[in-house]
């Protein structure tokens, strides 16, 4: 007999009273919750096939994904948002407080901002819509493990549309300073992007901040989609931000648009 409602343990990992629940080194341990089981079984088989991830239980709602959480110990968490019981935003943060180290991210057809800003709030990791082309499932499960912070694409442009300009954009416009040619980088470029980033750097940044995708930066710039991840992990380096999302909130923040 299965567990309450439909959590299904992962057969292949039944430990012994005294082993580490999370003694496959190397392996990412996914739950997965959703109150559709055709969504919610469809999810796991698929995550099943992926090399290096272990689906350890499958659940209905966010009372099932805190018992699971707490008997499997999972990495990471992929969580719906609207569920009969306890929805996910609730589930989120008491998992936050029971299995701090889980990393959760949301999985929904939801794409509203107050359900992105109160799971955020609540302590997951990552907003994505169930629309994800299924090849980057299993890649958003492998960032969220590596700790980085994800988006969905559509999120990140209404962020960055909603932040307002730096007030010195509106200002009239001034002689250039000595020393400084007119083809040298706008007035709104800061120093420390302008000493830091080279100009290429500079422009993906600037994609960054209006919602483009690696892929798009990548069609845009005539680059490679490799290309572009090594120029966001030196943007994020040199500016000391965390997260494309800050380098979004960064550029805008600093009138680089």
């Amino acid at each position: 007999m299965t567990p309450r409602g439909h959590e299904r343990a992962d057969p292949e990992h039944r430990t012994d009273p005294g082993e580490d629940p999370q003694a496959v080194a190397g392996t990412v341990r996914v739950l997965v919750v959703d109150d559709q089981e055709l969504v919610r079984e469809g999810i796991a088989s698929l995550l099943g096939i992926q090399p290096g991830i272990t689906v350890v239980g499958a659940v209905s709602d966010g009372a099932q994904a805190v018992e699971a959480a707490v008997a499997h110990r999972p990495d990471v968490i992929l969580m719906d948002v609207r569920m009969p019981v306890m929805d996910g935003v609730a589930a989120v943060a008491e998992l936050s407080r029971r299995v701090p180290l889980c990393r959760v991210v949301m999985l929904t057809t939801f794409d509203d901002d107050a359900y992105v800003a109160r799971s955020l709030q609540a302590g997951a990791v990552g907003y994505l819509l169930k629309n994800l082309p299924s090849a980057s499932l299993a890649a958003a499960v492998r960032l969220a493990h590596a700790g980085v912070v994800q988006l969905d694409s559509s999120v990140t442009r209404r962020l960055a549309a909603s932040l307002t300009a730096p007030t010195h954009l509106n200002a009239p416009a001034s002689r250039p300073a000595p020393g400084r040619s007119p083809t040298s980088p706008p007035p709104g470029l800061p120093v420390v992007a302008e000493t830091l980033l080279t100009a290429r750097e500079q422009e993906v940044l600037r994609l960054i901040a209006t919602g483009s995708t690696n892929r798009e930066i990548a069609s845009r710039l005539f680059l490679s989609e490799g290309t572009v991840k090594n120029h966001i992990s030196r943007i994020l380096s040199r500016l000391g931000l965390r997260d494309r999302t800050h380098a979004a909130i960064y550029a805008h923040d600093h009138g680089l648009l």
